[in-house]
């Protein structure tokens, strides 16, 4: 071959080769272009359920356990308990589409039809609802939603009597950034699922959740987090896809009635009461639960549940309320303060006590560490540290901000409420559910006004899961941690990697264009997410109607997590008053509280479950560890009895209201259950109405988190280290961080008056 013709091949080739190289670039150059004009998401809808109803042997066979329990304890009652979970999560709720990212952790999607399935066969559980937020909800989802909840209910064989009832809510997610704004999450649960039944929309809250969600969205998921996983790229261009979907719907008008509005706008209800308005145009009377009441992670200092009191916020429609969820237990109150009145209308930072220390207190030592070992004076470094706590605690939730960059350890206990049992992180003890028992609301002297609330516990799932409190397993899919595998991500969440010399104060108004997760503290939080709680229900038969009139008079009680059997009445000479019931009486009141222990758990899954589901949708789905009951239940060790005597003056310190434990009543090892009775002496004398409710304390078991902090102590008994369960790289994925643990039950309360 001649040198021209090898000159002229080997230009053909470089032309050929600069060609395919100019088209790659092209073509990449488009596709760059495709990501960034947000040209590849898809709309996920809410999946397909993939397994049948249970067979009719599997509810006789609870249903005969039940009354072996029963009939051990005398009890008389014809009512059965069902075990159920009122607040659960799909992918259709901006959260848990989140945290379904794969680089979260995640499995790209948990849509409504695998909550269908997980209910009736992992957790297999008797009712269930789905509650995502209205505030990411459109019309196409909530259309979507009623049919998945209509088709899991198709499953469930005879409506007298079916293997479990699916209920469809939403969550009403309200964030005010003060305490005389802030009211809090409500789950908005309705009886039917026909179209008559349900609400036109979900109602959303205004504030801080709905600007962030209408106007800020795009910013949870940057294009750029695609070419970061660019395996599983097609679930980050969904979720934008999604994030823009919730701004499309225009607003609704204001000054319309509810059942007058298009059904395609945006509805808000501002406060608690608007909402309850709002439904009431559409003449619905649903379950509105309020929830996570004493999480601290967004609740403002100082916040109580005094204006939740008000007559314009209806609170006699509050007949439920959630007092434990895989985020922690709102139960307890306690005389401590993250924040007191300072000067100019600022707050100021109070000194620890024996049990507790502000956040804000635990912010100055942090940064007067730091001061110290970069050689300032001890002058320097006071003046430093004071000024680190004012800022702290005048930025409320995003306190730890204040010092810029932290390891989550560094903050040791401070904030947490640490003689509480599993409490929600930062708990707000003024939002608590004993100190909304022990408020009264004075403004009609005629007309005093308290809270009657029946008990219910919940997962607060957001990844799908129902009722996922049966065992300590699978920790990265029954609670809410997610396993982040990078530092790269973590500092993108943390926001700043710098560690400041010297404190800086940033208003809400200023952090608008930022209100990401790292204002939540989620890495410390993390160690604080359980697998949550059940709602239990007395009801004298299984089908829907029956279960939601046993709902709504608060025939009901709490567990943590575990199907313990209660039973809390008090008895006169004409009647026997069960609980969540009120009267009035002039003469002692006798009680008898009754309890059983849940069956000890076997490892796996029931034969049944994998029979219906195969092998691998139970991997897939349930991790492989089902509810799987044992023939030997738990021992029952101890009842306490919590006595609140409500405000009859404005005046009357919160604090001696509340007596908690009153009684505690020890019970023997027998695994057959535990009952007393009891009279309460001084009602007589003490004339004043007083609310009573019972805790059953189950032998200790293994709980994820049921130690959030593990800390070390020194001789004094002060935490100087914490060992926190990380959900990312950091925790070995097999560590399940679980903790013996005392499960318990709550009943609802019993409200006495003195007549």
């Amino acid at each position: 071959m001649s040198d021209n013709i090898k000159s002229s091949h080997s230009s053909n080739i470089a032309k050929i080769l600069s060609g395919i190289f100019l088209g790659i670039i092209l073509f990449a150059g488009l596709y760059v272009a495709g990501v960034y004009l947000d040209l590849y998401g898809k709309t996920r809808d809410a999946g397909v359920i993939q397994a049948d109803g249970l067979a009719t042997e599997i509810i006789s066979q609870r249903v005969d356990a039940q009354q072996a329990a029963i009939g051990q304890m005398d009890e008389n009652d014809e009512a059965q308990i069902l075990f159920g979970d009122l607040h659960v999560h799909s992918t259709f709720s901006t959260d848990a589409f989140l945290w379904s990212m794969p680089l979260y952790g995640g499995e790209g999607v948990y849509p409504i039809a695998d909550a269908c399935d997980y209910a009736r066969y992992c957790s297999g559980i008797d009712f269930w609802a789905i509650t995502d937020h209205a505030e990411a909800t459109t019309k196409k989802r909530w259309s979507q939603a009623k049919q998945s909840l209509r088709d899991c209910n198709a499953r469930a064989g005879d409506p007298a009597n079916p293997d479990m009832i699916s209920y469809l809510g939403f969550e009403w997610s309200q964030v005010g950034p003060t305490p005389e704004t802030h009211y809090g999450h409500k789950n908005v649960i309705f009886e039917g699922l026909d179209d008559e039944e349900l609400s036109l929309r979900p109602i959303a809250s205004g504030g801080l959740a709905t600007e962030v969600l209408r106007n800020q969205s795009s910013n949870m998921m940057p294009r750029t987090t695609a070419f970061l996983d660019f395996e599983n790229r097609q679930v980050y261009y969904d979720i934008r896809k999604y994030l823009a979907e919730i701004g499309e719907a225009p607003s609704c008008d204001p000054t319309v009635p509810s059942n007058e509005l298009p059904a395609d706008c945006f509805e808000i209800a501002e406060t608690p009461g608007e909402l309850i308005e709002r439904l009431a145009q559409q003449n619905l009377n649903p379950l509105i639960i309020p929830h996570g009441s004493s999480w601290g992670f967004y609740t403002p200092f100082r916040t109580t549940w005094d204006k939740q009191l008000k007559t314009a916020m209806y609170p006699e429609k509050f007949k439920l309320i959630e007092i434990m969820s895989g985020h922690g237990n709102s139960e307890e109150y306690r005389d401590y303060k993250n924040a007191i009145p300072g000067e100019d209308g600022m707050l100021a930072c109070p000194e620890p006590t024996e049990n507790f220390t502000p956040l804000c207190h635990r912010a100055g030592d942090i940064l007067m560490e730091r001061c110290s070992a970069s050689g300032e004076t001890q002058e320097v470094c006071e003046e430093r540290a004071e000024y680190a706590r004012f800022a702290s605690v005048n930025m409320i939730t995003a306190g730890h901000l204040a010092i810029g960059a932290s390891e989550p350890s560094e903050w040791l206990d401070a904030g947490q409420c640490i003689d509480c049992f599993r409490p929600s992180f930062n708990h707000r003890p003024g939002t608590s559910i004993q100190y909304g028992l022990a408020i009264s609301n004075f403004d009609d002297p005629d007309d005093i006004k308290r809270f009657n609330w029946g008990f219910i516990s919940a997962s607060d799932n957001h990844r799908a899961r129902p009722g996922t409190g049966y065992k300590p397993a699978q920790r990265l899919r029954t609670t809410e941690m997610a396993r982040i595998e990078s530092d790269f991500l973590i500092d993108m969440m943390r926001q700043t990697d710098e560690e400041y010399a010297e404190a800086e104060l940033v208003t809400l108004e200023e952090r608008r264009g930022d209100l990401s997760f790292n204002m939540l503290e989620v890495e410390r939080q993390g160690s604080y997410w359980t697998t949550g709680g059940l709602a239990a229900v007395h009801t004298p038969s299984r089908d829907r109607e029956s279960v939601f009139n046993a709902m709504e008079n608060r025939q009901v009680y709490a567990t943590s997590g575990p199907r313990i059997l209660l039973w809390f009445d008090m008895k006169t000479d004409k009647e026997t008053i069960r609980m969540g019931g009120s009267t009035q009486t002039d003469t002692n009141p006798t009680f008898t509280v009754k309890a059983v222990g849940d069956f000890d758990q076997l490892a796996g899954c029931p034969t049944h479950v994998v029979d219906n589901l195969g092998a691998q949708r139970v991997q897939k789905l349930c991790g492989g560890e089902c509810y799987n009951p044992s023939d030997e239940r738990l021992p029952i060790t101890r009842i306490e009895i919590i006595r609140i005597k409500p405000q009859i003056t404005p005046d009357e310190k919160i604090s001696d209201l509340i007596e908690d434990p009153w009684l505690v009543h020890k019970c023997d090892a027998s695994r057959e259950g535990c009952q007393f009775s009891f009279t309460d002496e001084d009602f007589v004398k003490d004339g004043r109405d007083t609310t009573y409710y019972a805790r059953a304390i189950q032998s200790p078991t293994q709980v994820i988190n049921a130690d959030p902090l593990r800390c070390d102590y020194d001789e004094a008994g002060q935490c100087i280290k914490v060992n926190l369960c990380y959900g990312d790289y950091r925790q070995d994925v097999n560590d399940q961080c679980d903790d013996p643990s005392e499960e318990r039950a709550w009943s609802s309360p019993i409200y006495v008056s003195f007549e």
